[in-house]
């Protein structure tokens, strides 16, 4: 029994219609091999493969790729936009309130969308986003000691 192939950067691009270039194959690699990034951390990674790249050609890759389900876009109330390369699974997130730490949380369900809002008005409901506030362990754990 095989296991399946996972399909290259470059061939995700070109199966979503999108023109493989050796920035936009770094910048999908850099999202996915990231955490919760903000464009600033995507644009010195692709800079890190690939040298010079500027924000902007950074910006316009990661709408590109965003609209083209490649690539997430979340923006937590107070934070910049930031990028992660799990699509497809409706998940949420949590933020820490103090330092901006984000993490993943699967969805209760486990199915798009897993929360059914009281009145759809008439929409057609295939997502829903939740961001869930909090403090992270560090600085739960470091506001615990302040205390003392």
């Amino acid at each position: 029994m095989t296991t399946p192939r996972t399909p290259t950067a470059a061939e995700e691009l070109r199966a979503a219609g999108l023109r493989v270039t050796a920035a936009r194959v770094a910048l999908l690699e850099t999202v996915r091999g990231g955490d919760h990034l903000e464009a600033e951390a995507v644009a010195a990674g692709v800079r890190e493969r690939v040298g010079h790249i500027s924000l902007q050609a950074v910006y316009e890759a990661l709408h590109a790729l965003t609209a083209a389900g490649l690539v997430r876009r979340i923006e937590p109330a107070g934070s910049p936009a930031r990028f992660e390369g799990r699509v497809g699974d409706n998940h949420h997130h949590i933020v820490c309130r103090s330092c901006g730490t984000v993490a993943d949380v699967d969805c209760e369900v486990g199915e798009a969308p897993c929360l059914t809002a009281s009145d759809d008005h008439g929409f057609v409901i295939d997502e829903a986003e939740v961001i869930y506030w909090g403090l992270c362990p560090g600085c739960s754990t470091a506001r615990s000691s302040r205390a003392l």
